[in-house]
């Protein structure tokens, strides 16, 4: 029996999230929820909100004990691009493009 979280459009660049997911995947989750409290990256609060989320919902669905699951799977995709000009010299502009993503942990026994 599986459980799944996803958190969708959150306002943080993939690659950001890509480098805390890549430590906790395979891991058992109340090993991993530990280990995201102690990294000093911002993407570490994201993903373990949507961890605990995870291990609620399958608390909810009464699998096993969900601290004694295993993160299965943990992936990353590009969500939507917010754009926003910039004024520079001369009358021109940039381009700021502010990422977003979406996160999604599997769970298993």
């Amino acid at each position: 029996m599986e459980s799944k979280a996803i958190l969708k459009y959150s306002r943080i660049s993939p690659r950001k999230v890509r480098r805390v997911t890549k430590l906790i995947a395979g891991a058992k989750a109340g090993d991993a929820l530990i280990n995201l409290g102690f990294l000093p990256h911002r993407g570490g609060d994201i993903v373990a909100k949507v961890l605990k989320s995870a291990i609620a919902n399958a608390e909810q669905k009464k699998v096993a004990d969900p601290e004694s699951m295993k993160i299965s799977q943990v992936f990353v995709d590009q969500g939507p691009t917010m754009k926003r000009m910039s004024p520079r010299s001369m009358g021109r502009s940039d381009m700021i493009r502010k990422k977003s993503c979406h996160i999604t942990v599997i769970l298993e026994e």
